[in-house]
């Protein structure tokens, strides 16, 4: 992580069944800098690389940043050494907040989906709602009890959560879950596994561009970028040039040309390695990037190239 700002744990707390809130401070107890609901935190694991994680604090709050974590049995180690290592009083690394899934600021109505520990973006979100006096519902999804319940029961008393526990009960239809379907100033999100954000794309495919909104915490199966060519990749700061194959990683590239692009997920949901290009023909393959964004920037961990050469501002 080429930058980063040092926290340190000031409580662990389980919250549901294998999970474990992790609330953050500065090391000296100066406030933290601002962050928006739907931003998420690298956080430095020893040995393994960082790893990205939904914060569920409330906003307003500046002196403590707090993610959850589900231990997940198929994790790359971030979860495991975040369950069975982190202590409290450790000192942890972190990246600032970065924000790629955003409280869509024309709507006034506002339904969540979530899936388990997808659940944690929202969380914000609901403070963010309740202060904005904006009409929300949360829709939790799991088996058993849901993670984060002690924060879930905080929201007991506005009845604008619903659990849905899919061991006893059959799991609600979309038209449920989505208030029936498109309408004015609605906006739908939803975060889960990718069984379920696939689903809610087949369910929203008719809705208006704009009012849906999906949050990756799994980098999905790539195949190869159609059209994908060899090209010169070039950094416009220093007019240096690498060779790139089809289908290679422009960021191992940029690496090797000497650029600082930070990198976490290296599939397309986190934001981290976002450039500006300049000349050339990008193939996109993010899952953050605006249609807007994408004619100025690319995430250089999946995006190709279509074109002989591509200069990028890195």
């Amino acid at each position: 992580m080429p930058q980063h700002i040092t926290l340190v744990v000031r409580q662990a707390i389980p919250d549901g069944p294998g999970t474990r809130r992790i609330v953050l401070q500065d090391p000296d107890g100066w406030p933290l800098p601002r962050w928006k609901p739907g931003a998420h935190l690298d956080i430095h694991v020893p040995g393994i690389g960082h790893r990205a994680y939904s914060m569920c604090g409330d906003t307003a709050r500046s002196d403590t940043w707090e993610i959850a974590v589900k231990r997940e049995t198929h994790s790359r180690g971030g979860s495991a050494w975040v369950h069975d290592v982190l202590k409290e009083g450790d000192a942890v690394a972190a990246s600032m907040p970065r924000c790629t899934f955003p409280i869509a600021d024309g709507a006034t109505r506002h339904v969540m989906v979530a899936g388990g520990i997808g659940v944690t973006p929202f969380l914000a979100m609901a403070c963010e709602f309740e202060r904005r006096g904006a009409e929300w519902a949360l829709h939790v999804l799991s088996r058993g009890e849901p993670p984060c319940a002690t924060a879930l029961a905080g929201w007991a008393h506005t009845g604008r959560i619903r659990i849905h526990d899919t061991t006893k009960v059959a799991r609600p239809s979309w038209a449920e879950l989505l208030d029936g379907g498109p309408a004015p100033d609605l906006h739908a999100y939803c975060c889960g596994p990718q069984a379920m954000l696939d689903s809610f794309g087949e369910a929203t495919a008719a809705w208006p561009t704009g009012t849906t909104s999906i949050e990756h915490f799994v980098p999905p199966t790539l195949p190869a970028a159609e059209g994908a060519k060899p090209y010169m990749l070039c950094r416009s700061p220093t007019g240096a040039e690498i060779e790139v194959e089809a289908g290679g990683s422009m960021l191992a590239a940029l690496w090797e040309l000497g650029a600082k692009v930070d990198a976490s997920c290296e599939g397309g949901i986190c934001g981290a390695c976002e450039v500006r290009w300049l000349e050339g023909e990008p193939i996109h393959r993010d899952r953050v990037l605006s249609p807007e964004r994408r004619r100025t920037h690319l995430m250089a961990c999946v995006a190709q190239c279509a074109s002989e050469r591509l200069v990028v501002e890195a």
